[in-house]
């Protein structure tokens, strides 16, 4: 069975999510964008009326919803709450090691870099919160108290966007691998 090709949309949604990635906000034109999804020149305003700005919001939530499925892989099949984050650690080392160890978190480089304004900021928060959430979720459902389960989940997405940092720095993985033991999640 064949798969449709992707639509304009969903390339041009992909590439700049990927190209902001590597590169920040600001590191990439949209010239670059459209070449890298074969798309035409109108095609941007056509699917995304403000141009980068609609698509790098349009990008980090499909971004998000990638780290949503990898968060589900990594505890849908846990046996306990230190198993998931564990194996959600080696899950990012291991996208770490084939991103060539340069990109940055995909809601960062995207946002954080990007224009100064209230719907970036608005959007990264409920994205990080929903990874938050998501997490929290699991924790719950291994039976951690709903406050412990969030707080169990915030210091494991700020230690892994730490980690990550660190990764890039010292062009490892190591640190993703090392963090389940640094926050006493051995599994």
């Amino acid at each position: 069975m064949t798969h449709p090709a992707p639509s304009t949309r969903d390339r041009l949604v992909l590439n700049a999510a990927l190209l902001f990635r590597q590169k920040g906000y600001h590191g990439v034109g949209v010239a670059e964008i459209l070449a890298q999804a074969g798309a035409p020149k109108g095609s941007l305003y056509h699917h995304f009326p403000n141009g980068k700005s609609d698509l790098a919001l349009t990008a980090a939530d499909w971004a998000s919803a990638e780290m949503m499925r990898i968060i589900g892989d990594a505890f849908d099949t846990a046996p306990d709450f230190a198993t998931g984050a564990t194996t959600l650690c080696y899950k990012l080392a291991k996208l770490f090691d084939l991103s060539g160890h340069w990109d940055g978190c995909p809601i960062s480089a995207t946002l954080f870099e990007g224009p100064q304004n209230d719907a970036f900021r608005a959007k990264s928060a409920a994205l990080f919160e929903s990874w938050i959430a998501e997490v929290a979720r699991h924790g719950q459902r291994f039976g951690l108290g709903a406050a412990a389960a969030r707080d169990a989940a915030e210091m494991l997405l700020m230690g892994l966007e730490g980690a990550w940092i660190l990764a890039r720095v010292r062009k490892t993985s190591d640190p993703l691998r090392r963090l389940p033991d640094l926050l006493g999640h051995q599994s």
